[in-house]
């Protein structure tokens, strides 16, 4: 039975998902090629010093992308040193040194890893004016990165891929804010919180006393979930009754992580001059996801325990309003998509259930990934498999009309390299060093054996994906965690958009190469395949044999 509801939740999702892509993809479409600016960004320009008509070389875009987000860093680590002289502070001291940096990083780079409870660390000025402003620009970031490689396919002969500061502001304006209104409207009629209410005193059903701490919930959870982002309001995320009451707001925010990753595809369909190209890269991400969603139900529904199994499986750490359906469902999103916000905590999950949402960051999260970020790494993936399917015929190596080169290929290669170095390197670190290991021990580790490697792991494969969601039984407030994981955060997102950038670049000054005979076809379901089977390949080669000993050890002794 539980394989029919996952089918139907599916299928829902699937439904809806197909009614909004093609309007949303063809309006991103229409936001990135108009040449007209309107009239708030005009003035937003002039202020800046920016004309919108000039374009960028890739090393200017790269130097907007890395200054802008330098800024955005020291901005948001400055709010909360000086926290407890802020307005609506709720009379929360400043953050520590260690942890304001990890913060800043964390959500800078999209990624919103909070080693903290924000509900009783942060207040109302750092969340709205830090946190869910940089979960605005930071998700706009990584699609005008995605844009400006599509670009690069699409462009002939080009010196320039756009200009960083216009899609900046058309992404953030046009896009993001327009839909976020909408939907938080949405959300707060359905019964997501938003008030300033701050700390409430009630009385339980048991007659006891309880304070609840209340704030702008809904405008941060759109955000949130619309851009990928992930960092809750509360420390129980998406789980919290605050965030996610029911049913109907788990459904709206599992649309809202994946409708703009898996739109672009239609807008990368339309720039590149071929709508069934996005229907390639959509296919793919569909099957992984599609496997990803199956065995977490599988491996949490199966139970030959009588007291699990009169609840259909292991509800552990899952809410009962959502079960494990709509649990795995919205894990399933949150990991493939780089959100990391959790409705059920992903540490109580089985072995084999917890190995699939690891697996899902492991394998590049292009399932369909981050805002931006998933449809950049997809195309990066399509870059090599192309480059293997040309070695295999003896034919040089084309891809929407590119030539891929050992330039080209440089830049593919140490782009998938750079994740699966920066997790070995952060989990061998933090059990190679004294004082790291001894921190860990001491502090950071509920849990003993295989599943206190695997919380280690997680820890570093989700900050170096940049996704956030973490196996919640590691402490990682600690010097050395917050210092390790905040510097994991930013290599693992400033690498690979500095190797697309460059990238773009490269292939903006090609030519198109004409069709002929013997041109490989990216386009039908053999290149989809293909493409599956690559990115299996670099996360089998690259990634997975080092790091999954621990959860397979885990799967197996289960």
């Amino acid at each position: 039975m539980v394989y029919v509801f996952a089918v139907m939740a599916f299928a829902l999702i699937a439904i809806i998902l197909a009614a909004i892509y093609k309007p949303l993809g063809d309006y991103m479409f229409n936001v990135f090629t108009s040449d007209k600016d309107l009239f708030f960004e005009k003035w937003i320009y002039k202020i800046i010093g920016v004309d919108s008509k000039k374009g960028q070389t890739w090393k200017a875009y790269l130097r907007g992308v890395l200054g802008f987000s330098l800024m955005s860093v020291l901005v948001l680590y400055l709010l909360q040193r000086v926290q407890q002289w802020l307005p609506f502070s709720l009379g929360f001291p400043n953050v520590e040194g260690p942890l304001a940096f990890n913060t800043a990083a964390s959500f800078v780079t999209n990624t919103n890893w909070q080693s903290y409870s924000p509900d009783v660390t942060l207040g109302y000025t750092v969340q709205f004016a830090g946190l869910a402003v940089q979960n605005f620009v930071s998700a706009a970031v990584g699609i005008a990165v995605a844009i400006a490689l599509v670009r690069g396919f699409a462009w002939r002969k080009s010196e320039t891929i756009g200009n960083f500061w216009v899609d900046l502001t058309r992404c953030t304006l046009r896009i993001l804010m327009p839909i976020s209104i909408v939907m938080g409207i949405i959300l707060i009629a359905l019964g997501v919180a938003q008030n300033f209410a701050g700390f409430v005193n009630v009385t339980t059903v048991a007659g006891g006393q309880q304070t609840i701490m209340q704030g702008p919930v809904a405008s941060q959870e759109v955000i949130k979930e619309l851009g990928t982002n992930g960092g809750g309001f509360f420390n129980a995320n998406s789980s919290h009754p605050y965030e996610n009451p029911n049913m109907w707001t788990n459904l709206i925010e599992i649309l809202l992580m994946l409708c703009i990753p898996v739109a672009l595809t239609r807008t990368f369909g339309r720039m590149v001059g071929d709508i069934r190209q996005g229907y390639a890269l959509l296919g793919a991400m569909v099957i992984l996801f599609g496997i990803s969603f199956l065995c977490v139900v599988t491996a949490e529904s199966f139970s030959n325990d009588p007291i699990t199994s009169l609840t259909g499986g292991s509800m552990e750490g899952k809410e009962t309003r959502f079960g494990i359906v709509w649990s795995g469902l919205f894990g399933t999103t949150s990991t493939s998509t780089s959100t990391g916000a959790v409705n059920s905590m992903h540490d109580s999950y089985t072995a084999l259930g917890g190995m699939m949402y690891m697996l899902n960051m492991m394998l590049g999260e292009v399932s369909p990934g981050g805002v931006g970020a998933g449809l950049y790494g997809i195309l990066v993936m399509a870059v090599v498999a192309v480059f293997i399917a040309g070695l295999m015929v003896g034919r040089t190596p084309e891809y929407l009309g590119k030539k891929i080169g050992p330039r080209e290929m440089k830049m593919a290669s140490l782009y998938f390299l750079v994740m699966p170095i920066t997790v070995v390197v952060g989990v061998s670190l933090s059990f190679a060093l004294p004082f790291a290991r001894q921190s860990i021990f001491d502090t950071s580790l509920n849990n003993s054996g295989n599943h206190g490697f695997s919380e280690v792991v997680y820890a570093f494969t989700s900050a170096a994906n940049n996704n956030g969601s973490a196996f919640a039984g590691i402490t990682a407030d600690t010097p050395w965690l917050d210092t390790a994981l905040g510097l994991a955060v930013l290599l693992g997102r400033f690498l690979p958009i500095a190797l697309v950038i460059a990238l773009a670049g490269s292939l903006a000054k090609q030519d198109k190469v004409p069709v002929t005979a013997g041109t490989m076809k990216t386009d039908n379901g053999l290149f989809v395949v293909l493409l599956v089977f690559v990115i299996f390949l670099i996360s089998a080669l690259t990634f997975f044999p080092t790091l999954a000993l621990g959860p397979l050890a885990e799967g197996l002794v289960a």
